[in-house]
């Protein structure tokens, strides 16, 4: 299949589907077969990711899944998160689960997946849980970071950890989140034991955020990227403490964002990594380099120490005058690599016709940089384009996920997302109607010339996207 776009033409690359949603429950506002929102991390041969299973219209999933190469990609094992929500294999106490996210403490030998829990329907954050592997492929039952009480109503989770042997930090692991309930002030736990318990951090500075990451530096520092809530602008915090304290917010930029067509879920949360030198790389879907903000590029910063931020710059995946509209970007530095010689992976969701309306598809994509950012690869569709009607649609809309992420295998880049098989229509409570799995590439990618030099696009939007509403939650 190939699709025309502002660039040369894309070509589909062969998948494979590693996961399918084998549940049957039809309580109320159910999707089945749903699979949704990944996180992937790899190290050494091993690759994990984690996402929703069984999605809800009104918040959370039956259960979180998970999907296993230890080949490199060559192979995959799943299954279900066990203990964890009803429907898990043995049951656990919550009934939904949503916000999942993988980290690997190579300190303790560790891979830990992190959800947001929720004892009631709909979906109310009032519990985060870790569960911990040494393989990634036996898991064992789910660890509490923090239980909400009062009016708290936990939201947006994720979960890093500092692998770098040299850092005097080496084997502190994160988890950050925000508290929707109460405004969404950013929370913070750390843990120096492999996940088994978490101490939240009493110096947070006061700020509403969503969509906040850890990025731990190589000297120890972390960085916590976020957004405000309601979403204007990224922004980061830091520790030169080991999380004990940390300080911000300080200004990445304003976001200008156009609101994907059609009524798509599409949340403009930072994705962020670090390179082996320290600088951590934030990237985001943005308007600014469009006239009018008719449609939205994948745009990066980069911060040796989280205070002070590069100007924006625009990945050159088609033309500015181009009618198509990227959006949930997911970015990785390839480990080891830095500087001018980063070698760094985006993926990211675009829909081939902006302006679409009733007739809006949605396609996955890959472009990669092998100097820092200063020039990027060709473009590679990887997957679609898929109708939105092949997708549940939510409180928020049609939904992929919240985020998506790339890792590097060795010496190639592994990503697992979302598919739908191709004229399907996703309804609620029914049974054979959705058909929307995980999927994988059988073989990782590779940068593919000719590659175009990124930066010196002149800021064409200069107003604030009126598309930002009120606060914000991933649930």
């Amino acid at each position: 299949m190939l699709v025309l776009l502002g660039s040369p033409a894309q070509a589909n690359v062969a998948i494979k589907v590693v996961s399918q949603d084998a549940f049957t429950n039809l309580d109320s506002g159910v999707y089945h077969a749903t699979e949704v929102e990944p996180d992937t991390l790899s190290h050494g041969a091993t690759t994990v990711s984690i996402f929703q299973v069984g999605r809800y219209q009104d918040g959370g999933a039956s259960a979180i899944g998970w999907a296993t190469s230890t080949n490199n990609g060559r192979s995959w094992t799943n299954g279900i998160l066990p203990a964890l929500t009803v429907n898990s294999t043995p049951p656990g106490p919550y009934k939904r689960s949503t916000d999942p996210s993988v980290a690997y403490d190579a300190k303790h030998g560790q891979w830990l997946m992190g959800t947001l829990d929720s004892k009631s329907s709909p979906f109310v954050g009032t519990a985060i849980t870790v569960s911990r592997s040494t393989d990634g492929l036996t898991w064992g039952n789910p660890l509490t970071v923090a239980k909400a009480s009062g009016g708290s109503n936990f939201d947006s989770t994720w979960v890093a950890c500092d692998d770098t042997p040299t850092s005097p930090n080496y084997g502190t692991c994160y988890f950050t989140w925000d508290d929707f309930g109460l405004g969404a002030p950013l929370k913070i736990a750390t843990s120096v034991d492999g996940g088994l318990t978490w101490t939240p951090v009493a110096s947070v500075p006061s700020a509403s955020v969503i969509g906040s990451k850890a990025v731990p530096q190589p000297n120890g520092d972390v960085v916590v990227v976020a957004d405000t809530n309601p979403i204007s602008a990224a922004e980061s915090f830091t520790s030169h403490d080991g999380g004990a304290t940390f300080k911000g917010p300080f200004t990445i930029a304003s976001l200008q964002q156009h609101a994907p067509a059609g009524n798509l879920r599409g949340l403009d949360v930072p994705s962020a990594d670090v390179d082996a030198a320290g600088n951590v790389y934030v990237s985001w879907y943005d308007c600014r380099f469009r006239a009018g903000c008719s449609s939205n590029d994948i745009v990066t910063s980069i911060s040796s120490d989280g205070k002070t931020w590069s100007a924006p710059a625009r990945v050159p995946i088609d033309g500015t005058t181009s009618n198509v509209d990227h959006v949930l970007p997911g970015i990785a530095v390839q480990p080891g690599t830095s500087g001018p010689t980063a070698r760094i992976a985006l993926v990211y969701y675009f829909l081939p016709q902006a302006n679409c309306s009733s007739n809006c598809q949605l396609a996955y994509g890959f472009i990669e940089s092998t100097d820092g950012g200063s020039t990027w690869s060709t473009a590679t569709q990887v997957a679609g384009p898929i109708s939105y009607a092949s997708l549940p649609f939510t409180f928020s809309g049609y939904m992929v996920s919240d985020y998506t992420s790339a890792s590097f295998a060795r010496n190639r880049v592994l990503t697992v997302f979302t598919v739908a098989k191709p004229g399907s229509t996703c309804t609620i409570q029914t049974l054979g109607a959705c058909n929307e799995s995980m999927a994988a590439p059988k073989t990782p990618f590779a940068a593919v010339g000719p590659f175009h030099r990124a930066g010196g696009d002149p800021v064409l939007f200069h107003g604030r996207s009126p598309t930002m509403g009120g606060l914000a939650t991933t649930q």
